[in-house]
């Protein structure tokens, strides 16, 4: 993705728009985009950036490795949400503005991180595109709205 935005002209705007304070939404490669840091990132790896997170590409594993798990998100409702991980990257560490929205349950005592929202960027390491649940997408147009 960094490389088409970079070909195309379209990183400086997008930064540009991001840095106007345009509320931006990336999920799986998105969530990479928006990160201010990149762990095992490619040497010409270029992001939008704004999220003050450090995030480790396909930290899940190869695309054999790809599954779903129902993760508890509390300010989109106490049903458990489907999310579907493919060849994921996943959280290693937030700043201080940083809210986590949602861990998976799959390593540590607390999980691993794979939803954020920070200002008007908001980011997962999943598809919620992929389900039939429009939950995450609902709570990323409360953030446009808030932001007019």
């Amino acid at each position: 993705m960094s490389k088409l935005a970079v070909l195309d002209g379209f990183l400086e705007p997008l930064r540009d728009a991001r840095r106007a304070g345009m509320p931006m939404y990336g999920s799986c490669a998105g969530m990479i985009m928006l990160a201010d840091t990149v762990t095992d990132a490619r040497p010409d790896q270029e992001v939008i950036g704004g999220l003050d997170v450090v995030v480790r590409r396909n930290a899940f594993g190869r695309q054999v490795d790809s599954f779903e798990a129902d993760l508890e998100i509390p300010v989109v409702g106490d049903e458990p949400f489907r999310a579907v991980f493919i060849r994921a990257p996943r959280v290693d560490s937030v700043g201080a503005d940083v809210e986590i929205l949602a861990r998976v349950r799959n390593e540590g005592p607390d999980g691993t991180i794979v939803a954020v929202r920070q200002g008007h960027l908001m980011a997962t390491a999943f598809h919620p595109e992929l389900t039939g649940d429009n939950r995450i997408h609902e709570l990323f147009v409360d953030c446009v709205k808030q932001s007019t």
